[in-house]
């Protein structure tokens, strides 16, 4: 039996429906919701996400004010402006895209960024209270697979759950979010011994490795939720580049759940953004 797709689109527009009466109530008592980037690159692919996250806050009555900084912008300067907009009353959330300008330090400028602002989630006090049970203004990737783990009605608490990679911003936070819910987690790396094995005896994998088809249907237990966080660019046979998850397409076959890409993580992502956009101006309901 196939596995049940995942729809990340379908999931990510009913976040946006719910947000929209929050947005447009906080609206109607003269506080508009806003959401304040910085963007000092001259990577097409960072300012394509800031177009495609403008059309998205628009859509939903968000605010989207982009500061433009020059591309070979110095630390002082990405640095300077985070701090004027921690300072800014009318400012309530904050994010940097990626990737910096060259010498410039991408974790020392998102741990600038206020906690209460920080709507990625990336300032380290933001992943250490994710220990303490917090889940709004959590990593949005992670948050992403959470929610869509929830979706599918198996219950986490005593679930044996496989953890592949361990990122700052998505791996480590997602396992801990998975903790809280007592689960049993196993957070591996490239170093993990036995992992085919490991992952085949778990009622949910998620893969957060940055390697292209490295989960095999040999490492899913039958039935299994599946998440695939992996955004790999790779060569087709024809000679054209397409973008692939971590996850081999056999998995299929085997998972009893299973997240496509593109349209699984990818679109929740976006949504958990916005939705951590809403929480931090208005606390979360």
């Amino acid at each position: 039996m196939a596995a049940k797709v995942l729809d990340g689109k379908a999931m990510a527009h009913r976040v946006r429906e719910g947000l929209r009466a929050r947005i447009a109530a906080s609206a109607g008592l003269g506080r508009p919701i806003r959401l304040d980037a910085v963007i000092a690159s001259a990577d097409r692919a960072a300012h394509l996400y800031s177009e495609s996250q403008a059309r998205q806050c628009v859509d939903v009555g968000i605010e989207y004010h982009l500061h433009r900084l020059p591309a070979d912008a110095a630390f002082d300067d990405v640095a300077g402006r985070v701090l004027l907009l921690n300072q800014d009353e009318a400012v309530c959330a904050i994010m940097v895209h990626l990737p910096m300008p060259a010498g410039v330090d991408a974790e020392r400028v998102q741990g600038l960024i206020d906690p209460d602002k920080d709507v990625e989630g990336v300032n380290p006090a933001n992943i250490g209270r994710v220990v303490y049970g917090r889940r709004s203004l959590v990593p949005c990737t992670a948050l992403a697979s959470l929610e869509m783990i929830e979706s599918t009605g198996i219950p986490l608490r005593g679930a044996s759950c496989v953890v592949v990679g361990a990122s700052n911003i998505v791996g480590k936070p997602l396992a801990v979010l998975l903790m809280r819910e007592e689960a049993t987690v196993h957070s591996t790396n490239k170093f993990t011994r036995e992992l085919p094995a490991l992952c085949a005896r778990a009622d949910v994998v998620v893969a957060a490795a940055g390697v292209a088809g490295l989960v095999t249907r040999e490492w899913i237990k039958p039935g299994a939720v599946v998440i695939d966080v992996g955004i790999n660019r790779v060569t087709a046979d024809d000679g054209k580049p397409r973008t692939v998850g971590d996850v081999a397409p056999g998995v299929a076959e085997v998972a009893g759940w299973l997240s496509p890409v593109p349209g699984g993580v990818g679109p929740m992502t976006v949504a958990m953004l916005l939705r951590n956009t809403v929480d931090a101006c208005l606390g979360r309901p």
